[in-house]
């Protein structure tokens, strides 16, 4: 019997919850008031519209391309037998702190409503000169929410200075979860192996999307990698063994730009052509047969708009376990524009947007295909009480939580809250 076979037979464990004291997520008076000039912001996108002629379908086919299997096998060679997530989660690198003990400024990324009912912050040694992308966890990879004996978050990071040859490289904590009272952490760096496997590059460029499922991270990248889709095999981690701030093989060993262990990428996807639209976020969508990744075009930051939304279906050959099929099975157009996250369940598509700079307020809306409602704020008027830097949405389904991050704060609350707070 494989991996798979055997870690879905195990009991689910607690479930991964725990409260936060009311003070852990209280804000400043500045950072919770939020103008009357805001409310214009909701301003009603309408109902999601299907595209279904194949000029509009047909340019988010997908091309895949698969690392070869000798390339691989030889850079397994020189960097040695790969080790599990287990074996990752077991040699941290540190702990995350809880919201209680996190700076104000950190604290002021965090959504205002609905509240976040979990969160933690990264320490700034850790993160300085990074900047924080999208979440998945071991909720996406299997629908009891462990990964073997093991609750895994997964939070993407992507270098913002520094030399010019660290500046795009992308990198990826991955989280022990199994105690929420003390979550620890461990860097793997993300890579694409290079002249036949004797050496590997690092990723250079934003994290904005990241889906774990089964044994496959797939990660959505922009323009410094062509707006690919990268795949990267859990069960191929690897060890770097020379410290320092390069990248690949170096004497001596394989440096991985300070971090201690390596994730090789064992394919991409491409959309077809010049000009074809790009996934920017994506999640995953268990409420489908079969799972399926739901994504949103990566756009400018000046776009007007519209924005399109669409859906792959996870290939249901065991010789693909974690691979997409090519053609999308639903396209659709929503009026929103800088959309930055995305998430869809049953018949609903949650759509976070930003509404001004990074460190201003967002907003988050639940639209389908007979109208959109923006989250509210308690009982004001007003609908930016999202958080502005959220990139990502992340559907753990054992527990019904979110997770997101947003800043050096990564947090969750209940999908169901999120209901609750529609403006209907």
């Amino acid at each position: 019997m494989g991996h798979r076979g055997r870690h879905r037979r195990r009991r689910r464990g607690r479930a991964l919850r725990a409260g936060l004291a009311g003070t852990a997520l209280a804000l400043t008076a500045a950072a919770t008031l939020i103008s009357a000039s805001q409310a214009t912001d909701a301003d009603d996108p309408g109902a999601l519209k299907p595209l279904t002629a194949a000029s509009e379908t047909a340019p988010l086919r997908l091309t895949e391309e698969s690392v070869p299997g000798d390339t691989l096998g030889r850079l397994t060679a020189g960097m040695g037998p790969p080790v599990g997530v287990g074996d990752v989660l077991a040699d941290p690198d540190g702990a995350l702190r809880d919201a209680a003990d996190c700076p104000d400024d950190d604290r002021r990324a965090l959504p205002v409503e609905p509240a976040a009912t979990r969160a933690y912050c990264w320490p700034g040694q850790e993160t300085d000169g990074w900047r924080a992308g999208a979440v998945t966890t071991s909720g996406d990879a299997d629908e009891d929410g462990r990964w073997g004996e093991n609750r895994v978050i997964l939070s993407g990071w992507t270098r913002a200075a520094g030399t010019a040859a660290e500046q795009g490289l992308a990198r990826v904590a991955f989280v022990n979860a199994g105690d929420a009272g003390e979550l620890r952490y461990t860097w793997a760096l993300l890579a694409v192996p290079v002249d036949g496997g004797r050496d590997y590059r690092g990723l250079g460029s934003t994290v904005s999307g990241m889906v774990w499922y089964q044994d496959k991270l797939l990660v959505t990248t922009g323009r410094g990698e062509g707006g690919a889709l990268y795949v990267y095999d859990l069960d191929r981690v690897q060890r770097a063994t020379v410290e320092g701030t390069s990248v690949g093989r170096v004497p001596g060993g394989w440096s991985a730009a300070g971090a201690r262990y390596v994730l090789p990428a064992v394919a991409s996807y491409r959309t077809a052509g010049a000009g074809a639209p790009q996934p920017g976020g994506i999640a995953l969508d268990r409420s489908t047969a079969p799972d399926s990744l739901v994504a949103h075009e990566a756009t400018p930051a000046d776009e007007d708009g519209p924005t399109r939304l669409w859906r792959y279906a996870f290939s249901a050959r065991p010789e693909r376990s974690g691979l997409l099929d090519a053609d999308p099975v639903a396209v659709y157009e929503t009026e929103l524009t800088h959309v930055r996250s995305v998430l869809a369940h049953r018949s609903g598509w949650y759509l976070g947007r930003m509404t001004g700079t990074p460190d201003e307020r967002g907003t988050l809306w639940r639209q389908d295909t007979e109208g959109a409602s923006p989250t509210r704020c308690g009982a004001d008027e007003t609908h930016r009480c999202w958080s502005g830097e959220a990139t990502s949405l992340s559907y753990w389904q054992e527990t019904g939580d979110v997770w997101s991050q947003s800043g050096r704060m990564l947090f969750a609350l209940p999908l169901a809250s999120v209901d609750r707070s529609l403006d209907d």
